[in-house]
């Protein structure tokens, strides 16, 4: 894969976490499901309650959709959403009043976000098949936003906080989680598709 091809780099992504979607435990070059969300703070009971479906293909950075402040009665867009682990908590979060959209690239990861919604009777969350930086909403359609670990995954990083900025309404929120480096890698770690999404 040619890292500098936009292109390529965004088939090289959704066919990486597709795979992790499809087959959870074989393996990846990131690391995915239940023990992984309990490193970054997902608490135990939380992961524990949910179904497995979307538990075992988590593959965010962060526990963002616990720290976020979502209100009950939020409209709450999870970006990027994969297998819904985050979508699911907010749908909790915000109540029957609520409602929560999560989009994502990857069929197979829509898949198993659907399948998880429908296991846990959680009926005020929708997932939909979107790009993060062409979102199919109108203006000022969400109270918050969230987004775990997607900008280090998409080159078009101004079209996505652009979308944000439009859906988002004014007084709203983003939640953002991400890698951040300190420091430029080598040559030979930029170029390797295993380390990039490490």
């Amino acid at each position: 894969m040619n890292l500098d091809n936009a292109e390529q780099l965004r088939d090289g992504v959704r066919v990486a976490y597709s795979a992790a979607a499809v087959d959870p435990q074989g393996e990846h070059p990131f690391p995915v499901g239940r023990s992984f969300a309990e490193s970054l703070g997902y608490p135990q009971d939380l992961v524990a309650s949910l179904p497995s479906a979307c538990v075992d293909a988590f593959a965010g950075v962060s526990n963002v959709a616990v720290f976020a402040d979502i209100p009950l009665g939020a409209t709450v867009l999870d970006l990027g959403c994969g297998a819904g682990l985050d979508s699911l908590i907010a749908a909790q979060r915000v109540g029957p009043e609520g409602r929560v959209v999560g989009i994502d690239f990857s069929d197979a990861m829509l898949t198993r976000a659907r399948q998880a919604a429908a296991q846990a009777g959680i009926d005020n969350v929708e997932f939909r098949r979107a790009d993060a930086e062409d979102l199919p909403f109108d203006d000022d359609s969400f109270d918050v936003a969230l987004a775990n670990g997607i900008f280090n995954l998409n080159p078009a990083r101004d079209a996505i906080l652009g979308e944000l900025v439009r859906v988002v309404r004014p007084g709203g929120a983003v939640y953002v989680a991400e890698l951040v480096l300190r420091e430029p890698l080598p040559p030979e770690i930029q170029n390797s598709e295993v380390a990039w999404f490490a």
